[in-house]
């Protein structure tokens, strides 16, 4: 039932007010008394959440209804409003089709496993605690939130000894939200005293602006935008708020893997480690290696990142998909804490794009084939490559570490094809790895498939 990411999938199929409905019975018999919703901009979520917040009050639980706010918002507020659990009713960066859920704990750290699973098991076998009449829970309704969020960003980024209102000051900033949720990010740019333009700033869950991912292909205006003005970076979210992608001052898209970079190396000292998944570039391990830190793989999944980031000597998570987690601050990914503090960076250390270019960069290739049995075929990837005596970690796919490069074979999730990467820091070796990987892959696929009669 529950993705890397909790629920998700097409409104009316995969997901109901029926299901809503019944999540949301099932938090309240495991014992969450006290609920956090709020919601994206689809026009889905009121009905999914007037859903879900009734299974709740079904089963004797309280509801602080925040209304629409960014996922991060909503995430910190559990801890804000004293509250046992927070939902929030989005899809992220899904099209308009989609809707979903997604559970938060009191530290903003997504549902981990065991959570997760004893929500779907009470779903799946109809487990509620019904109340009567006069057990019913309440369903209040919360403002405020969003202003609070606001207020934490500024003291966070303008730090004691800056003023807020000047912490920016003479910044220029375009902020493209996406059609979505993410408003806390132009507000607490202004009050740090930026100069801050935005673009699909009109809340619509259609995503008429652009799709609702941020990356180097839906942000074309964006990029066109601040590469025309004096812009020193735009900044871009996905529809509930919590990824976070950038554009220099050239109207050039960051690279995923080296807003990673940045951020890590920002938040990191000697002794100390960054949490990023299996899938990242060397330009973070090289990067941290300066400064005497280095990186912590985990499974691919900003919730994965976020369990490794508790962790005492782990100072900052990222997923080069847009989501960074600042552990001292929250578990949960902010993308407008995120916005803010790469302004800063801009502000105070360098522009983005000097930054950017002092990063190093390698070879990197990425393919995917398309396979009949995804599982047999993984299990032959990894019996062929663990025969060779390499260094292998299985903990999400099939990662080789070659010292000088890596490669990586990991089934997709979704689609009936395995996708494999490879990166080294010389390119002829980046071409040598992947066509390796590649013959594993296709050998294991013939292997796999059934001979026909």
């Amino acid at each position: 039932m529950f993705g890397t990411s909790g629920i998700r999938g097409e409104v009316g199929d995969e997901v109901t007010a029926e299901l809503a409905l019944s999540v949301g019975r099932a938090l309240a018999a495991e014992g969450y008394e006290r609920v956090v919703v709020g919601r994206d901009v689809r026009e889905s979520g009121a009905m999914l959440v007037d859903a879900l917040t009734a299974g709740v009050r079904e089963c004797g639980g309280d509801v602080v209804d925040v209304g629409i706010a960014p996922t991060p918002t909503v995430a910190r507020g559990v801890d804000w409003l004293d509250a046992d659990a927070g939902v929030v009713v989005t899809a992220s960066h899904n099209p308009a089709t989609d809707n979903g859920i997604k559970l938060w704990s009191p530290s903003g750290q997504a549902f981990d496993g065991e959570r997760r699973e004893a929500i779907a098991d009470r779903v799946e076998n109809e487990r509620y605690d019904l109340e009567s009449w006069d057990g019913l829970g309440t369903r209040r309704h919360h403002e405020g939130l969003l202003e609070r969020h606001v207020e934490t960003i500024t003291d966070t980024v303008a730090g004691p000894d800056t003023g807020v209102e000047s912490a920016l000051e003479g910044l220029d900033v375009v902020v493209d939200v996406g059609n979505g949720a993410g408003s806390v990010t132009a507000d607490a740019l202004v009050e740090l005293g930026a100069s801050v333009r935005t673009l699909n700033a009109q809340q619509d869950g259609r995503f008429p602006g652009r799709p609702s991912e941020p990356n180097a292909e839906t942000l074309a205006d964006l990029q066109q935008l601040v590469g025309a003005t004096d812009a020193d970076l735009g900044v871009a979210h996905d529809g509930d708020g919590d990824r976070m992608m950038a554009v220099d001052e050239r109207g050039e898209f960051v690279p995923k893997d080296l807003l990673l970079a940045l951020f890590a190396r920002k938040a990191a000292t000697d002794g100390t480690r960054v949490a990023a998944p299996v899938d990242t570039s060397l330009a973070v391990d090289d990067t941290l290696e300066h400064v005497g830190a280095s990186v912590t793989r985990t499974a691919v999944g900003d919730v994965y990142v976020a369990e490794r980031a508790t962790e005492d000597d782990v100072v900052f998570g990222g997923e080069p998909s847009g989501a960074w987690i600042w552990p001292d601050e929250t578990l949960c990914p902010d993308g407008p804490l995120a916005a803010c503090k790469l302004a800063a960076m801009a502000a105070h250390e360098g522009s983005l794009a000097t930054l950017v270019d002092d990063l190093e960069t390698y070879p990197i290739r990425r393919t995917s084939i398309e396979v009949d049995d995804k599982a047999a075929v993984m299990d032959r990837v990894e019996a062929t490559v663990r025969e060779r005596d390499l260094e292998v970690d299985a903990l999400d796919g099939v990662r080789i570490d070659h010292g000088d490069g890596w490669t990586l074979v990991r089934p997709s999730g979704t689609e009936p094809v395995v996708r494999i990467t490879a990166e080294a820091r010389d390119p002829e070796r980046a071409e040598a790895l992947f066509e390796d990987a590649c013959g594993i892959v296709r050998d294991a696929a013939e292997e796999a498939t059934p001979e026909a009669e």
